[in-house]
């Protein structure tokens, strides 16, 4: 996989040196590039207890991105996936440490442990009164005798750090680090490993898995369990996170380990906060990018246990580029439509005939999800068929409201579900379509009449005509045909579906800023659709005759 990279031995400074501009002047770093890489507070006066914390790179934005008042003093940076050194410790221990003392902050691996460990038993010999805490907040293997330490280790960095900035000593802030690391425990789930530049991707998670409490170093999990969707994913960590704990107030750190949308994180969030540990959490921060794993397809979980002053420490302003902030969960407010907007339902009448119409119809456009998603990927953004096919199910749910027996009602009826369900211009459209079709209904016209003047609408606000590369190009010609039956219909409908892969150029919707090269050859997929429907309309008027 290629990185927005400059040379990889360069990647590491090149983005400190970019956190540093971008942070309006908060941070600087001592000098000592490539080996010594400590970013630090440019504002830091050595008058407060100071924290320094760090590790590897690769799991941005810790840990420079929390260095400012009321966290971190000064983070120590590694090579990718690396302890920084003893030196460049024990320079960031120098460099900000007064007569106030300093706090390492540590994460239990190996390398971490004995450089921090060694650097803060050199500091003590320069002087400086320096104490280490090592957290060990993975709970991934539970019998495991030296725990990882992961994203829980902000927990620690915002609690103690409000604590140092409030003038607290070296003591109260060293122990308040090892109560808050105690009551700790995290872990993560991913779809897939990281990718570090310059090396080849390891492909141990398989198609349709999961693995459940892999480290941030791209270490394997625990175990991989078979993934189907968001909610069962986080029951998984849930599970996990839920055994043995107290009966407590708890805050949640929600981290993206890199590589999720926020869409994703987003709902996935909603599952946490509606999860069977919903009612102990009290405060949530996230979801956000927080300690990544650099691209890495998964998420994380951190609890911590609530005690004392926590709450305030947590929601303390802070001076920091990355921290999200730390909220209170409360019950979604939701408030009621504007005046004129609810909806005015008809009055539902059965009619097992249409109903039975409709749903088929339905049914048609859910079967060709896929095939059209593949169609408008090549010309767009890839979701036609999930639309039509959200708006097709909808509408099978909406089936026992409708006014199936009066069609005229009917055609309204679906413009107002479609505009409610049915995203997209796709959805605007086909709303007028309707609404208009069965306003020409109500004053008297037949029913190909009035679809034809709902077309006429559609075309005059949505400006499409023939020849626009759009569902207008099956849709025209297939109402033109609607006097020889669903057979002509049909086949003209298929033959205009069929012109728009023939045309090179697009005037309408998301397919007009596609290239020549890329539309030639592909048929529309909103005329494909508008094909496929009448072509099954067509195939159950005949069975029906048949019958």
């Amino acid at each position: 996989m290629a990185h927005f990279i400059n040379e990889k031995a360069d990647a590491v400074t090149d983005a400190i040196d970019g956190t540093i501009a971008a942070s309006g002047g908060s941070l600087t770093r001592l000098d000592g590039f490539p080996h010594i890489r400590v970013v630090v507070r440019a504002d830091w006066d050595r008058s407060k207890v100071a924290l320094v914390s760090g590790g590897g790179s690769g799991h941005e934005p810790a840990h420079a991105g929390f260095v400012g008042q009321g966290m971190l003093t000064a983070a120590v940076c590694g090579d990718i996936f690396a302890s920084p050194s003893v030196d460049a410790v024990l320079a960031g221990i120098l460099a900000v440490t007064g007569d106030a003392g300093c706090l390492l902050i540590v994460k239990n691996y190996t390398g971490d442990r004995l450089n921090f460990g060694l650097a803060a038993e050199r500091a003590r010999a320069f002087g400086r009164k320096v104490s280490m805490v090592v957290v060990d907040d993975d709970i991934a293997l539970p019998d495991l005798s030296q725990p990882r330490g992961v994203a829980g280790t902000l927990f620690v960095h915002k609690i103690a750090g409000a604590l140092a900035e409030q003038g607290a000593d070296l003591g109260t802030v060293s122990d308040a680090a090892r109560r808050v690391i105690a009551t700790t425990r995290s872990i993560g789930m991913s779809l897939d490993t990281c990718t570090i530049p310059g090396s080849a991707k390891e492909n141990r998670i398989g198609p349709g898995m999961a693995e459940l409490g892999l480290g941030i170093h791209g270490e394997a999990g625990v175990e991989q369990i078979a993934y189907h969707n968001a909610r069962e994913a986080m029951n998984a960590v849930v599970g996990k996170l839920s055994a043995g704990l107290k009966e407590v107030s708890y805050v949640a750190l929600f981290n993206n380990l890199g590589g999720l949308s926020d869409l994703e994180m987003q709902v996935l969030a909603n599952e946490l906060l509606r999860s069977d540990l919903a009612s102990r959490v009290e405060l949530v921060v996230g979801p956000a990018a927080l300690m990544t794993s650099l691209d890495m397809k998964g998420f994380s979980v951190s609890l911590h246990a609530l005690d004392g002053a926590d709450a305030e420490h947590l929601t303390a302003p802070t001076g920091t580029l990355a921290w999200p902030g730390c909220r209170p969960v409360k019950a979604a407010r939701v408030l009621p439509l504007p005046d004129g907007l609810t909806p005015i339902k008809p009055l539902a009448s059965p009619h097992p005939a249409t109903r039975t119409f409709l749903v088929r119809c339905c049914e048609t456009l859910i079967a060709a999800e896929a095939d059209l998603n593949a169609l408008d990927a090549k010309t767009g953004d890839g979701d036609t068929g999930s639309t039509l096919a959200h708006a097709a199910r909808a509408l099978i749910d909406a089936m026992e409201r409708l006014p199936l027996a009066d069609h005229t009602q009917l055609f309204r009826a679906i413009g107002q579900e479609l505009s409610q369900t049915m995203g997209g211009s796709s959805g605007v459209l086909l709303a007028i379509f309707f609404a208009a079709a069965g306003d020409a209904a109500s004053s008297g016209m037949p029913t190909r009449e009035a679809l034809r003047a709902g077309l006429a609408r559609m075309q005059e606000i949505g400006g499409a005509d023939i020849g626009d590369r759009t569902m207008v190009d099956a849709l025209a010609p297939a109402l033109e045909h609607l006097h020889d039956g669903l057979d002509g219909a049909a086949s003209a409908a298929r033959a205009g579906a069929n012109r728009t892969a023939g045309m090179a150029r697009a005037n309408a919707g998301r397919a007009a800023y596609i290239s020549a090269a890329q539309l030639e050859g592909h048929i529309d997929p909103g005329a494909e659709a508008v094909a496929r429907l009448f072509e099954h309309m067509a195939e159950q008027a005949k069975s029906t005759a048949k019958g």
